[in-house]
């Protein structure tokens, strides 16, 4: 059987380059990050609001929601802190290019599968990240925060890929999560290792 080559099974691991400039430029780091908590709420809500039929859906989203927004609170807090103040958003390469992952056409059904292990990705690779932080920036409040939303962004994954097997057989969502990690794999390798960039 083949391992896991990386946090959730994440075909291509992050660049070891990455966590060095991201922790001289941790600063940037927390803004982007901030915008990435705030983005991950609003797919959450607009997911709701495409589908509200669906009430386990509805259900799972409201929590992560809810959570994905405290999570956006919480950076905010860490950045008072160290008296960094939240600039201009930042145009996301990682979310646009692996947005193109996901298939037009099909059911409604469909549809929401696609959407459902799109954001599953998100959080794997966030999570993955977090846990980079964790486990080497020297801020140890930092430190303790990234292993606290590690845990969190691995939860959610988790809830969106499940989520997914609710609408489609099992097989047909892990066949199409493969694509979706090889996919993403490739796209890694074209970004450039960014200090200001959490993904």
């Amino acid at each position: 059987m083949e391992q896991n080559k990386t946090t959730l099974g994440l075909n291509l691991p992050t660049d070891p380059r990455w966590v060095n400039i991201a922790e001289k430029s941790i600063d940037e780091i927390l803004i982007d990050h901030a915008y990435c908590e705030q983005k991950a709420a609003s797919s959450g809500i607009s997911l709701i609001v495409q589908y509200p039929e669906y009430e386990e859906l509805v259900e799972m989203l409201t929590d992560l929601v809810a959570e994905e927004w405290s999570h956006f609170e919480r950076v905010l807090e860490m950045m008072n802190k160290r008296g960094i103040k939240l600039s201009k958003m930042r145009k996301d390469e990682y979310v646009l290019a692996i947005s193109k992952i996901v298939k037009g056409g099909g059911s409604r059904e469909d549809q929401l599968v696609e959407k459902l292990l799109l954001n599953a990705l998100i959080e794997a690779r966030s999570c993955e990240r977090f846990k980079i932080l964790h486990q080497n920036i020297q801020d140890e409040e930092l430190s303790k925060f990234y292993f606290e939303l590690m845990v969190s962004e691995a939860g959610h994954y988790n809830g969106f890929l499940d989520m997914a097997k609710r609408f489609k057989p099992e097989a047909q969502v892990m066949k199409r999560w493969s694509e979706f990690l090889a996919a993403e794999a490739e796209i890694l390798k074209t970004l450039e290792v960014r200090p200001d960039r959490m993904h």
